[in-house]
Formats: C-alpha cells, sequence, structure tokens
C-alpha cells in the first residue's frame, strides 16, 4: 500500500491536477494507493475570508463563494468528460449549495464559532478530493472517494483537535482491510468528533493526515508531494545556494519544521516515526528530483549541520530583577501566567544568576503577554523586587539544526563568529542538552544576512562570496574594475572567493544590481543609474545588508572620505585609495580605526602610501610582530622621482614638468605634486601607523619651489617656472658638481615617547645612498627599527601609476576577504 498526499499547489489547477494523476499512474500499477489531497491553493484563505467577512453581516461573503464555486466547476469542465460531468457537477454543486446555508446562517446571526469554521474550511478538502476520484473514476483507474472524517476520529477541541488514535486506527484499518479500489481519494486535514461534528487537525494538517493513515496501516513510507523538492539547507527565497538535503532523521525534521521550514507540518512526523515509516518529501513538478527522506535510520554524512531555519515576527519579553535572585517560583509563575494566557513560548534563556529570564513568543501576542505578566507580578514590581516586563519586538530567530552537532566541538564559536563579524547583534541565545539545536535571536532586518553567513560557513565549502561598492570610476577605478573581472574565474577555482561589484557610482551617477554588475558593460549600466549623493549610496548599502561587505574609495574626494564612519558602523570594510580619511585631523583617523575595530571590520588604505607597494602592510607587520619604528627615510613621490630623474639642467625644468604630466604622473595641477603636500600626507601617514599622533602642521616642509610658481592658473604656473629656470639650474648643479642626484625625501625620526620629528624637502644624495639608485617614477622607503637598527628594511618599486594603484586596491579587497 502507497500513501501519497499531495499540496495546495499540487491541485491548484487542471494542469497540476493532471500531473498528480500522471504520479499516481505508475504507482497503482503495482500496489493500491491512497492519495491523500488538500483544497486548491488559495481556497482555504477564502473560505476564511468568507465566513469572517458574513460574521459581520457583511454581505460581500457571497463574492468569495461565487469563486470559489466557479473555480471548482472549471476544474470539472477541464477534467471530466462531457458524458460525466453532470454527475460529477451534481456533488459540487451540493456541496456549495450546503457551504452557502452554513455562511447564510452565520450572516444573519454575526457569530461564528471555531466549530462552525471548522465545518466551512473543510468545503475546501472535499470539494477537491471528489472531482480528484471522479477525474480518476473518468480515466478507467479503480478509483473511489472516502471521507475522511468516517476514518479520523478526534476530541472536539475545534481548529487544532486532537486524534485518538485507538478509534482512527480501528477504522482505517476496517475500511482498507475490505477496500477493493485500486486508488483511494482522501480530504486531508478534516476529521469527526464522538458527536459526530467536523473538526480539523491545523493549518498543514492534511500531511498528519497522510501520516495518521499510513501508521494505522504500517506501510513502508509515506510520500508529501508539494512544490519543492524536498527540504532544504535554508530557505531558498532568501539564500540562494540553498540545497536539498537528501537525508535528515525525525529529530532534525522537526526541529526544522517548528523553526520555520513550511514543507511539513510538525505532527506529522509523531505517527509515523513510532513505527518507523520513512517520510519522502517530493516535487509534483519535478517528479525525477530524488527529494528528501526523513527516517530513523543512521545518516551518513559529512556536515555536522542538517539545515539552518529561522521564525520571524517574533517578540523578546525580558522579567529580571534582584528581587528574583535565588527565590524560587518566579519562573513557574511566569510560565503559568502565559500558558493560562494561551501564550506559546518559542525560547527561553535565563542567566544563571537568576537575575532575569527571556522568553521569545509570537509579536502579535506581545501587549497581551506584557498585560499578564505585568498583572502577575505586580506586588514585586510595586516593591521594587521586579521590574517592569520589558519587550522588545521586530526580532527573528535563527537556528542551526543537526544531530552530529554534539559531538563536534566549536560549533557555536564558528556560528557566533560568522555572525559577529558581519555586525549582527545576537539579543539571546539557546541551546539545548541534546545540542541538535543553538537558536540565536536577532534583529529582523539582519536575517536575510545570518541566513547567507551561516550558510556559507557551514554549507558552501565551494566559495566565500565578497560584496563590493566602487566610488569612483576614473583610471584606477576603471583598472580595478578590469582586474577584478580578470581575476573572477581564478578566485573562485583556487581561492574559493566569489567577488561580485553590487554598487558603482562616480560624481554624477549610481548604479545598483543584487546579483552582481555585468563588469563588461558597467559603463552603460551607470548611465541608467540614480544621482549619486554619499550619504545615498550609504544608506542603500545598508539597506541591503548583504554579508562581507567591502566599501571602496578610488576618489580624491573630501566629502566621501568623511562619511566613512556610516560604513563601518554597519561592519562594512572600508578600503581606500582615497588619502583624506588617514591624513585627515589625527582623531578622526584614530577614531575610523577604533569604528573599524569595535564593528569588527577593516579600514585599510595601503594605496595611501606607495601605491601598489607593500608599505603599510610591512610597517604593521613590524609593529604587530613587536618591532619599533626608529627612523623613516623615503621617496613618496613618483612624480617629484621622475621630474628630478629627468631634468638634466639641459631642458627647462618645466618642459620635464610637462612631459610628467602629458604622461600622467601628476595631477591636472601640477603643484600639488611638486610643493609637497602629497608627500607631507603620506610621510604623515606611515608615521600615524607607526604609533605617532601627528598632525600636518607638526611637518616641515622645505618647498623649492619660488613663491612666483604657486601664484596663478596652471598656465601660469609654467610660465612661471620658465623664468625662474636659473632657479632651479642652481640647484640641479649644486648636486651634480659633487656628484649627487636631487631626491626629494620624507623623513620621520622617534623621539623615544616625545614627539616625533617629520619633515620632507629636497635633499643631494650621495652614490652610496639607498636613495641614490631610484629610477623613473619608483618609491622607496626605509625603515628603521629595533631589528633593523643599521640596515634598514626596504621596500621598492613602482610608486604611480593607474594599473599598480589598482592592485594596491585589489590586494587590500583580498585582505578584507581573507579576514
Amino acid at each position: 500500500m502507497h500513501v501519497l498526499k499531495f499540496g495546495g499547489t499540487s491541485v491548484a489547477n487542471a494542469e497540476n491536477i493532471k500531473q498528480v494523476v500522471a504520479i499516481v499512474e505508475k504507482y497503482q500499477q503495482t500496489e493500491p494507493v491512497i492519495v491523500v489531497v488538500s483544497a486548491s491553493s488559495g481556497i482555504t484563505d477564502k473560505l476564511l475570508h468568507a465566513v469572517q467577512t458574513a460574521a459581520k453581516g457583511n454581505i460581500e461573503y457571497s463574492t468569495f463563494l461565487s469563486e470559489i464555486e466557479a473555480h471548482h466547476k472549471n476544474l470539472v469542465e477541464q477534467l471530466i468528460p462531457n458524458n460525466k460531468q453532470a454527475e460529477v457537477d451534481a456533488i459540487v454543486q451540493n456541496i456549495c449549495n450546503e457551504l452557502k446555508d452554513i455562511c447564510h446562517g452565520i450572516f444573519l446571526l454575526k457569530e461564528l464559532s471555531n466549530k462552525t469554521s471548522d465545518r466551512v474550511v473543510a468545503f475546501g478538502e472535499l470539494l477537491s478530493s471528489q472531482i480528484i476520484a471522479a477525474y480518476f473514476s473518468a480515466l478507467k483507474i479503480s478509483a473511489g472517494f472516502k471521507d475522511s472524517r468516517e476514518l479520523i476520529k478526534t476530541n472536539s477541541n475545534f481548529s487544532n483537535a486532537l486524534v485518538d488514535f485507538d478509534k482512527s486506527n480501528n477504522c482505517i484499518q476496517q475500511y482498507f482491510s475490505s477496500s477493493k479500489n485500486q486508488v483511494t481519494v482522501l480530504p486531508g486535514f478534516i476529521a469527526q468528533d464522538a458527536q459526530g461534528n467536523t473538526t480539523t487537525l491545523g493549518r498543514g494538517g492534511s500531511d498528519y493526515t497522510a501520516a495518521i493513515i499510513a501508521a494505522a496501516l504500517e506501510t513502508k513510507d509515506v510520500e508529501i508531494w508539494t512544490d519543492v523538492s524536498g527540504m532544504m539547507t535554508a530557505d531558498p527565497r532568501m539564500v540562494q545556494n540553498a540545497k536539498i538535503i537528501p537525508q535528515i532523521s525525525f529529530q532534525e525534521a522537526m526541529e526544522l519544521s517548528h523553526f520555520g521550514a513550511k514543507v511539513i507540518y510538525p505532527p506529522t512526523l509523531i505517527p509515523v516515526m513510532k513505527k518507523n515509516i520513512n517520510v519522502w518529501i517530493k516535487n509534483t513538478f519535478a517528479p525525477a528530483d530524488i527529494g528528501t527522506k526523513i527516517t530513523n535510520d543512521t545518516i551518513e554524512s559529512t556536515s555536522n549541520i542538517r539545515g539552518i531555519s529561522s521564525i520571524n515576527k517574533i517578540a523578546l519579553l525580558s522579567l529580571e530583577g534582584s528581587g528574583m535572585v535565588g527565590i524560587p517560583g518566579f519562573s513557574k509563575r511566569l510560565f503559568e501566567a502565559l500558558s493560562q494566557a494561551k501564550i506559546n513560548v518559542i525560547l527561553i534563556t535565563q542567566s544563571s544568576s537568576e537575575h532575569s529570564i527571556c522568553v521569545a513568543i509570537e509579536e502579535s501576542l506581545a501587549r497581551k503577554a506584557k498585560d499578564v505578566i505585568d498583572e502577575t507580578f505586580a506586588y514585586e514590581i510595586e516593591i521594587g523586587k521586579v521590574d517592569p516586563l520589558i519587550v522588545e519586538t521586530n526580532l527573528s530567530i535563527v537556528a542551526l539544526v543537526g544531530d552530529n552537532m554534539k559531538n563536534h566541538t566549536g560549533i557555536s564559536g564558528n556560528m557566533f563568529s560568522a555572525i559577529g563579524k558581519n555586525g549582527i547583534n545576537i539579543r539571546a541565545i539557546a541551546q539545548g542538552s541534546s545540542e541538535r539545536n543553538i537558536s540565536t535571536v536577532i534583529a529582523y532586518e539582519d536575517v536575510k544576512k545570518a541566513l547567507n553567513v551561516l550558510h556559507e560557513a557551514f554549507f558552501e565549502t565551494s566559495y566565500k562570496q565578497i560584496n563590493i561598492f566602487i566610488v569612483g570610476l576614473g583610471n584606477v577605478g576603471a583598472k580595478l574594475i578590469a582586474q577584478l573581472q580578470q581575476q573572477q574565474e581564478y578566485l573562485q577555482t583556487k581561492m574559493q572567493l566569489q567577488l561580485r561589484v553590487l554598487g558603482i557610482a562616480n560624481s554624477k551617477k549610481m548604479y545598483f544590481d543584487d546579483e552582481g554588475i555585468d563588469l563588461n558593460n558597467y559603463q552603460n549600466h551607470l548611465q541608467e543609474g540614480d544621482a549619486m549623493d554619499i550619504k545615498n549610496f550609504a544608506t542603500i548599502i545598508q539597506n541591503k545588508n548583504a554579508r562581507n561587505s567591502v566599501f571602496v574609495d578610488v576618489t580624491a574626494n573630501e566629502n566621501i572620505a568623511l562619511h566613512y564612519e556610516l560604513f563601518l558602523q554597519k561592519s562594512i570594510s572600508v578600503v581606500a585609495c582615497n588619502k583624506v580619511a588617514a591624513s585627515y585631523q589625527y582623531d578622526y583617523y584614530k577614531k575610523l580605526k577604533d569604528t573599524a575595530r569595535e564593528y569588527n571590520c577593516q579600514f585599510l588604505f595601503e594605496t595611501n602610501v606607495g601605491a601598489g607597494l607593500p608599505v603599510i602592510a610591512t610597517l604593521n607587520d613590524l609593529i604587530r610582530s613587536g618591532d619599533r619604528v626608529q627612523r623613516i627615510q623615503a621617496v613618496l613621490s613618483g612624480t617629484l622621482n621622475f621630474v628630478f630623474n629627468h631634468y638634466d639642467g639641459k631642458k627647462l625644468f618645466a618642459e620635464v614638468v610637462k612631459q610628467a604630466q602629458d604622461e600622467g604622473y601628476t595631477e591636472p595641477d601640477p603643484r600639488l605634486d611638486l610643493s609637497g603636500t602629497d608627500v607631507m600626507r603620506k610621510i604623515m601617514i606611515l608615521a600615524r601607523e607607526s604609533g605617532e599622533h601627528i598632525e600636518m602642521d607638526d611637518i616641515e616642509n622645505e618647498s623649492f619651489l619660488p613663491a612666483s610658481c604657486m601664484q596663478g592658473s596652471v598656465a601660469d604656473f609654467y610660465k612661471a617656472m620658465e623664468k625662474e629656470e636659473a632657479h632651479f639650474k642652481k640647484i640641479f648643479e649644486a648636486a651634480h658638481v659633487n656628484g649627487k642626484k636631487l631626491k626629494f625625501v620624507a623623513s620621520y625620526e622617534s623621539q623615544n615617547g616625545k614627539t616625533g620629528k617629520a619633515s620632507v624637502g629636497l635633499q643631494q644624495i650621495d652614490p652610496q645612498h639607498d636613495l641614490y639608485h631610484l629610477y623613473g617614477k619608483d618609491n622607496i622607503v626605509l625603515f628603521y627599527t629595533i631589528r633593523y637598527p643599521e640596515q634598514p628594511l626596504v621596500v621598492k618599486g613602482a610608486g604611480a601609476g593607474a594599473e599598480v594603484t589598482a592592485s594596491g586596491v585589489f590586494a587590500d579587497i583580498m585582505r578584507v576577504a581573507n579576514q
């Protein structure tokens, strides 16, 4: 004997019902089949709307009834041959007439009891099952309809009746021992009490009907056919990479079903678990899919976690007070008060000091719960022993479920670490001694992120997803996007990292795509975007609440740099090519570093000094390993190095600067480079990273530019340089005659606890010095430390150019990814 249950979507229309019949036909060729069906999708809700509308004295209830009747008559017309339609139409019409009579009575009396409500909602299953049974018969299959109310007996707890298994089993066994039908169609969800009144088994009770039948007949399996291919590791609407669970224990399935996995109705599992009957979850619309097997058998699995689930619309009730400590009876009174008010407790947690008890309940019952509990503890609240109940709403519960968790250490730690790294605050935690379920209460707005983070941590060993938002699409930004695109396949296959760009912006437009922007076409997409505003950009990113998010600033915009805190406070790491933030007032620089640390994310700015060279990373490694910087000497301007490497006193100094500008080494206004201001920022950043509290005003700048060159437009600047050629030639020849080279050097020297000294300026460099052999646009940094006192640690290489700068930004993104 086979028992198959088909849900509401499986019998929603004629095409779906034909698919159901095709599935059943294969089974009935070898053994008799019992088919349990739900009401067509949406019909139960319409029946409830109808009776609730009628109870208000609103004649509009008849509109719902007309729609229900029309739907089922349409099914008859599409499924039943013409010569059989009148007979089936009559059955449908009789049921609909009875339904109308009951609803008319409710309308006249303006009264609706649970008993009457159960009677009305039963019509959905009665109608679908009668039509499907008739369709089987029309196809010459030996089939019959049997009213489940004659088989399943319950108490009179209407809307959620308790089954009398002794009576029910007897009725089921008696009927099927003599049934000659190859296919028997039963309405799910409905039953009958001892007085002959219709009762229901709770929403989702059609699954329960199938399980009760299977348990009574002790079949090998029961199959639940629905619109998904089994139970999944997480809700696929929230987690795109959710996977089918091929096999799961009854205990795990009950935990997942309780915590929001709606694939199966939790009470379904109890009768079949006792009889060791396997439950299969199958997909009506993909019958070849293997589905999920729920079993008592030993399950071989490489994963300790079976699934992740969640419940939304949760309220957290906190009862606390000094008068609770060491006094017995508080918990008992709390739970008794909630029980008497018919408020179900979903989660419980209590501090070991007994100072507080937290319980999670449905959010819709929060006000009722507060009134009940405050009344129960009114005396203790009045005398100050207990505080008034604290109610927090707009929460959710996220749960990890798995039988194997109890045998492995570190799962809770991994769970909390993954959640914490993404800025998700945990409000309460509960874990039973069986360790089958670890539950956390979090803000509802963080559910999607939490589910994805946990799924990635425990199920997606193939890759980790990093979500990137880029502002600045000029030379460096464009190169960065090209590098990201080039490396995508390598990173996913070799390093198990998937980098997705979800947002881009320039000074005018911003564009977002939750599935990842097509980097081949990002410029066209950007034109379709909205007007750029950094506050709006930040708000959109925060609202997306994507896991493992990184904000990348490839601009030189001060306003953008002053908004980094908006990202860091949401645990969104910041990668800055922009030097403004790290070289701003020290308090702001320190605040960003502290905020990143507090919210468990990163503030990285490697390219602020030396473009793609690992200057800051090397400095940080030295300090973290216990070394201390005593002195730094550096050439940090690729522009100035290019200029002084090419100026020989023969070609005009202005012409060399113009060449540097034409080749892209200078800012639009070259004075920003030649004045030494940019170098001052860089040495200040290195000094700060060395532990120095230093501002721009603390740095000496011995400028080699005459005052006349600093006035007027860029064109005026070039004219002034030509007039001052003798000045530049004199500087060059003073070095050249002594066999030295000119280098614009940045220096920092620690003062053993006192404020260190920093300076920038043009220097004559001896041939024996490390700075002498520096060519083109290269940078060099010499770190003199406690461990490198005489022979410095040297970082040297190309210090300018869009390609290498972009690679440095990319390296910072990878540091975040590998956190």
